[in-house]
């Protein structure tokens, strides 16, 4: 017998397919790795420093000591508890009678949701209208699916003389330039409400001209809601597909990890009309075909709880957006002490702050190629031990010059513990003693 040690320089044969060109970085597994190379205080990455609520964390006890089911496969497209809640709720959300074992794909995480989303639904040629700033996924994902992007701003209602920028509804959507990208080859529009990483969330006006477009051009809208329950101020979340015509061409997609603050169950899931969902099931079966039995049925009892609750004080969904409502504020006034100009958002875990006014030497000559704000966030990591996140890159290639003068914090981590508190005061202190001399 004759065997062939074949080594990486030995290789003619190109080993990647095609599809993975031009989209291996990942800006979460570079800045993350930096963060802990760096021991810095991690307000970059979006996930919360505290515990999810006691109800749901006693379920998945009550699942793991459940019985061999619970530790077994179950139904590959959702955990029947789970699925059936998930349409009982959301049924009286979105107006019209769900149904579970059609309407509903359990995935692992939101993250797969969007995966068989597109890999299912676009085709070599379609075009996908993305609204930018986008979470960074999306992207790679239509590219991997042969789609082509068409890209759209979320644009300043005033870009000089209107005083300085404070709430991200500053950032709408133009009718114009919106109906503008619609075109015979136009497949999908892809949305984010509450947005990331501005944290804006879409008016139902603004929705319903979304809506008038998609139903015109026989289009599909994406619609990314994992930060439904999170707005603050009195602003409104609401769903598009709840808006006449859109049930049957829109696919939602929601996260328990972000509803219930456990982002590493990666529990989530695609909702829309069976007519489409059967699609998304068809990649589920052939890439993971199930997912986590007792975190599917701790999220069941979770929403069960909530259901049972809902509108009420003791409701979870109206107990979190008031908790980090405060966390929001206080973050707010610690970048304003500073000099920083943060924008506050609307809904979500994030708030973007300008740093155009800080005057910081970026001379590191490993760094010197790369956008202003990707600079700015390793010199703050590196010199400051404070981790963020540079919003250009929820930009394209194409566009991302143009918009280097923000940073992303994640006020879900801010502040619980006073030790906690002092070292993001003396952070911020670092900055503005940087910016002063």
């Amino acid at each position: 017998m004759i065997f062939f040690l074949i080594t990486q320089g030995n290789m003619s044969r190109k080993l990647h397919a095609r599809r993975i060109e031009g989209i291996d970085k990942n800006i979460w597994v570079e800045f993350t790795q930096l963060a802990a190379d760096y021991k810095a205080v991690n307000l970059g990455q979006g996930f919360p420093d505290f515990s999810p609520p006691s109800f749901v964390q006693e379920a998945f006890c009550k699942a793991l000591n459940g019985g061999f089911s619970m530790h077994q496969y179950t139904r590959a497209f959702g955990h029947p508890n789970l699925v059936k809640i998930l349409a009982k709720f959301f049924s009286r959300i979105v107006g019209r009678e769900i149904d579970p074992m059609e309407d509903i794909l359990v995935s692992v995480g939101a993250y797969q949701a969007l995966f068989c989303t597109f890999q299912a639904l676009i085709d070599e040629g379609d075009e996908v209208i993305i609204v930018e700033p986008f979470f960074d996924c999306y992207q790679p994902m239509v590219m991997m699916a042969g789609g082509t992007i068409c890209l759209l701003y979320l644009r300043l209602k005033c870009l000089e003389g209107c005083g300085p920028v404070l709430s991200s509804a500053d950032w709408v959507l133009s009718p114009e330039e919106l109906a503008s990208k619609f075109s015979p080859r136009t497949k999908a529009i892809v949305i984010n409400t509450p947005n990331n990483p501005l944290g804006k969330v879409y008016q139902r006006e603004e929705l319903q001209m979304i809506a008038d477009l998609c139903i015109k051009h026989d289009v599909i809208c994406i619609s990314d809601e994992v930060y439904e329950w999170l707005t603050y101020d009195g602003t409104k979340h609401v769903k598009i597909a709840s808006l006449p015509g859109m049930w049957e061409r829109t696919v939602t997609i929601g996260s328990a990890g972000k509803t219930f603050s456990a982002t590493g169950w990666k529990v989530g899931w695609a909702m829309g009309s069976g007519h489409i969902l059967k699609h998304l099931k068809t990649v589920h079966q052939n890439s993971v075909y199930h997912c986590a039995t007792a975190a599917q049925e701790a999220v069941a009892v979770g929403f069960q709880r909530e259901y049972d609750v809902f509108g009420t004080e003791e409701s979870y969904f109206h107990q979190l957006p008031i908790h980090l409502h405060e966390k929001r504020l206080r973050l707010a006034d610690c970048l304003k002490s500073v000099g920083l100009k943060p924008i506050l958002p609307q809904g979500g875990y994030f708030m973007i702050a300008d740093i155009s006014n800080l005057n910081v030497d970026l001379t590191d000559p490993s760094t010197k190629d790369e956008p202003y704000d990707y600079r700015f966030v390793k010199w703050l990591i590196k010199e400051k031990g404070l981790a963020t996140i540079p919003v250009s890159a929820f930009y394209s290639p194409e566009h991302r010059n143009e918009f280097q003068k923000y940073i992303r914090f994640c006020f879900v981590k801010v502040i619980l513990k006073g030790s906690y508190d002092a070292i993001l005061k003396i952070i911020i202190l670092c900055i503005w003693c940087n910016r002063i001399c």
